[in-house]
């Protein structure tokens, strides 16, 4: 049996936010594939020469969904194995928070066949890879986390 061949790769992406009667929604993409049929995805994107890991995520969103965006926090990154033309790869990809500044979903590119924005509670049932669903359950929680704070700081004091 034949070794394959190593590789390693980076990508940066974000998950964007915003409320729709005070639940926190976020953007997703589908795409066609021809071995797993529709697979829905968060945005990203391999960097550009020189480009930061920030640069890369803001370009990379913006293209793929066609929404203009601002970082608001880093997330954790992720990690996963696929193979690829006899090379096994090793890919990371760093992700952020985000927040729409401007832009519109239909401006798009052509990653995806379709974007759109949905839940955070229906990103588990949506979203294709366990990597990206684990993710926005944590990004969930900090989302939450930070919701209560906020929350408990604008309450006067007795």
């Amino acid at each position: 049996m034949a070794r394959l061949r190593t590789a390693s790769a980076t990508s940066a992406g974000g998950i964007v936010v915003r409320y729709e009667a005070g639940r926190p929604h976020l953007v997703v993409g589908a795409r066609r594939r021809e071995r797993d049929g529709r697979t829905w995805t968060l945005p990203k994107g391999t960097p550009k020469r020189g480009e930061t890991t920030e640069e890369t995520a803001i370009r990379e969103v913006s293209e793929e969904t066609g929404l203009e965006v601002r970082i608001t926090a880093p997330l954790t990154s992720i990690s996963y194995v696929f193979v690829q033309s006899g090379t096994r790869i090793h890919k990371t990809v760093h992700y952020f928070l985000m927040e729409p500044t401007g832009g519109d979903l239909s401006r798009h590119d052509r990653e995806f066949d379709q974007v759109r924005w949905i839940p955070f509670d229906e990103a588990a049932t949506i979203l294709t890879f366990e990597t990206e669903r684990d993710l926005v359950a944590r990004a969930a929680a900090a989302i939450g986390a930070a919701t209560a704070r906020t929350s408990q700081a604008a309450q006067p004091t007795p």
